[in-house]
């Protein structure tokens, strides 16, 4: 069923993020919290943490809680880097941080396990999204109540995904027609499929502020009081 306002979108139930902007991931950097992002994805590592409390192999990954480790990784094949270690003369992991879990020893050890399945870099079921590429903020201005939020936004994202970032704000923000310059929005669609353009690089050449003209998206009161 379409409700008033609203382009009919996702089910509400089964809404489910796709995109977590850079500051998201970062705001999970503890051992108990613990997210990283790599090659466009973001995971949560929370359960491996806990699998492998108080193990020294568990530190490097620690430290880099919140952050993008693309770095890591070669982009081709997927994996953590390789090279020829100068020790054994074999292809190893690179690990400048030092060893972490599930990457074997250089050399053979009766303790080392090799049971654990797949690798953590390589387990999907730890995916939670994708890290979003390029981020902007937007004003949501309610009309009824004259707040006004600025949020971060993936450039990528609906303004069905955009909505659902509201509603700590809002709960009832399913209740508005959501409008710019005048214009209902299309909410399957992105800012700028629905004509908001990001014009940061323009103010950047021209050496002005951006933060000083971030559009506004302004939202007028229906009376369903739509609640997700």
């Amino acid at each position: 069923m379409r409700r008033r306002g609203l382009v009919a979108g996702p089910n509400f139930e089964s809404f489910q993020r796709r995109f977590f902007t850079p500051a998201e991931v970062a705001e999970h950097n503890q051992c108990e919290d613990l997210w990283v992002s790599y090659l466009g994805y973001v995971y949560n590592l929370t359960p491996l943490a806990e699998l492998y409390k108080g193990n020294l192999l568990l530190k490097p990954i620690v430290e880099v809680a919140g952050q993008d480790i693309s770095h890591w990784f070669d982009p081709k094949t997927k994996d953590i880097r390789k090279h020829i270690d100068p020790m054994t003369g074999c292809l190893k992991y690179r690990t400048p941080r030092g060893r972490f879990v599930h990457v074997p020893p250089q050399l053979p050890r009766s303790d080392w396990a090799n049971d654990f399945g797949k690798p953590w870099w390589k387990r999907i079921d730890y995916r939670v999204g994708q890290l979003s590429p390029k981020t902007r903020n937007i004003r949501i201005i309610n009309t009824l109540t004259s707040q006004e939020h600025t949020l971060e936004v993936g450039a990528l994202e609906s303004m069905w995904e955009i909505l659902h970032r509201y509603l700590p704000y809002n709960a009832h923000a399913a209740s508005y027609t959501w409008k710019y310059e005048g214009k209902p929005l299309i909410m399957e669609q992105t800012l700028e499929e629905n004509g908001i353009q990001d014009e940061e690089e323009e103010f950047d050449l021209l050496n002005m502020d951006g933060t000083l003209h971030t559009p506004a998206i302004l939202l007028y009161f229906n009376d369903d009081l739509t609640q997700l």
